[in-house]
């Protein structure tokens, strides 16, 4: 999906607004008043179109992301290729620039885009590696004096005291397929029942998990087909299958995308890019460029809306 073919596609606003309404309302789509087979015609100066047949008047952006915006629909369209095109995202500061809109309007924009991006709840299968992450920038040298304690000045483990404080840093949990898909999430905490009930829950029982030697994944062995743990605390990182490079080179991609577009993301909004980053990770071999996959979301979300 070039640039040149996007502007050849979507050239104006009333272009955008006629790839919505064939979506859903192309002709001979049955009316929501008089229930016949109509064709909707565009009422000029307006986002609206009329039935044939009685004047029922539709909005092709009613239960979208698009809906009551002041921004052009075009724009919209244009915000979509950006994220869909880049590898690693786009800031709302470059959206800013690109469009001429107000940081607020851009930070809003994609925001909304991202509600089209969540992860599905189809559980996971096969070989499924599963890992946790601190999240969270490094501690001042303050930070850490109020975690010193009497008993141990040793400033290391300090602010090792620091990072396991969960009003500090937060914790996400990513589960992957081998060759396959992944899923991210924040958990409340790095215990056992946290971190298993996740698996439990995500990966179907036929699964063979891989994990590290942590003690919360104590006990997977008797919900799955096997549990494989690789002893990281020994130096050793790969052996035979045995591993968790998978979900760890996806944090990676992660933590760098993140650092190197956005910089710092808040707890507040740190799951929906988890998601933009699992959608992008889960359709790297889709051979339907990703604009029209985001598009088709747009859609699915206002049936899901109706």
């Amino acid at each position: 999906m070039t640039y040149a073919r996007f502007l050849e596609l979507f050239p104006d606003n009333d272009a955008c607004l006629e790839y919505l309404k064939a979506k859903f309302y192309a002709d001979g789509t049955e009316c929501p008043k008089c229930g016949k087979a109509s064709k909707f015609h565009k009422i000029t100066g307006r986002t609206a179109y009329s039935c044939q047949y009685c004047g029922h008047q539709v909005y092709p952006t009613a239960g979208t992301i698009f809906h009551k915006s002041t921004v052009s629909l075009q724009f919209w369209f244009y915000g979509i290729y950006l994220m869909s095109s880049t590898r690693c995202g786009i800031s709302a500061k470059q959206l800013e620039r690109e469009i001429g809109v107000t940081y607020k309007t851009a930070h809003r924009m994609f925001k909304l885009i991202r509600t089209l991006l969540g992860q599905d709840d189809e559980q996971l299968t096969g070989e499924v590696e599963a890992d946790e992450t601190r999240w969270g920038g490094k501690p001042r040298a303050g930070d850490v004096s109020r975690y010193m304690i009497p008993s141990d000045w040793n400033r290391n483990k300090a602010a090792s005291r620091w990072a396991s404080d969960p009003k500090n840093k937060g914790t996400v949990f990513g589960m992957v397929e081998r060759g396959g898909r992944v899923r991210a999430e924040i958990v409340p905490d790095r215990l056992g029942p946290t971190l298993t009930g996740r698996i439990i829950e995500r990966v179907l029982p036929s699964a063979m998990i891989f994990t590290d030697e942590y003690v919360a994944y104590r006990g997977l062995r008797n919900h799955f087909a096997g549990h494989r743990r690789i002893m990281h605390k020994q130096k050793i990182y790969v052996r035979g299958n045995v591993h968790t490079q998978t979900i760890e080179g996806f944090f990676g991609l992660l933590k760098n995308g993140i650092r190197g577009v956005y910089h710092a993301v808040s707890r507040e909004y740190l799951q929906s890019y988890l998601d933009e980053y699992c959608w992008r990770y889960n359709h790297r071999h889709d051979r339907q460029p990703m604009f029209w996959t985001i598009l088709d979301g747009v859609q699915k979300d206002r049936l899901a809306a109706q």
